[in-house]
């Protein structure tokens, strides 16, 4: 899928984890500096269902925020990784951030991590996010007029940000889990297919991801710019 979408030869890799029969894959968008956006999304699943909301929802729109993002010049190189084993633990996003050298830990500005979405509009896990990313989401999702709300998981589990939070690195995780949607036990469960899927409100979540991605190219490493947003 990143082939496809045009991410070439020499920017495709796998990164081999230790730990996991599966790598890491990984797409480069360069860009004209040495600062990094990271974007990532697991693709392993459970046994149980088909792994369409958790989470090939997340995993398959990365090609797609790469494709839209590809057109115009930028400062930020653009990481975009699919995570292996998040099930088990975030074998994969842990195994990368041990990986990563104190100059890749400085030069990386933000890491986006999607988990979970079309089950409604896009939610922020806000108590796990750095407050001036989902001020900046907060900030275009209103220049779009699309929804976006504030709904905290902890109740649920963990994520694959929360290693690149360990390193200090800004994270924000976006997701589509409300009280609703965890009541009608989706995930983990043979409930997880495509027709659980709102495809409008996914939909929305791409439109909002891909002009987040561009804005934080801008405003990201920045002491100016637009933050206001969540309270």
């Amino acid at each position: 899928m990143f082939a496809e979408a045009g991410c070439k030869d020499q920017q495709i890799s796998e990164q081999v984890v230790q730990r996991s029969k599966q790598p890491n894959v990984i797409c480069t968008l360069p860009g004209t500096s040495d600062k990094v956006i990271i974007v990532g999304a697991h693709f392993d699943r459970v046994t149980e269902g088909n792994g369409v909301v958790d989470n090939w929802s997340g995993a398959s729109l990365l090609p797609s925020l790469y494709e839209a993002i590809k057109i115009e010049p930028r400062r930020h190189t653009y990481i975009f990784i699919g995570f292996t084993d998040e099930e088990k633990g975030e074998v994969g996003s842990h195994f990368y951030v041990e990986q990563m050298t104190k100059e890749q830990v400085a030069a990386t500005d933000a890491m986006v991590n999607l988990d979970t979405l079309g089950l409604a509009p896009s939610e922020v896990w806000i108590s796990h996010s750095d407050r001036r990313l989902a001020n900046a989401l907060a900030y275009i999702a209103k220049q779009l007029n699309l929804p976006l709300t504030a709904v905290n998981v902890e109740k649920i589990g963990s994520s694959d940000g929360e290693q690149f939070a360990e390193r200090n690195i800004p994270r924000i995780t976006i997701h589509s889990l409300t009280q609703q949607t965890w009541d009608a036990h989706i995930l983990h469960t043979s409930k997880d297919k495509i027709s659980a899927m709102r495809l409008e409100d996914y939909y929305q979540s791409y439109r909002l991801l891909a002009a987040y991605l561009a804005f934080l190219d801008e405003a990201t490493g920045s002491s100016d710019g637009p933050v206001s947003g969540f309270k």
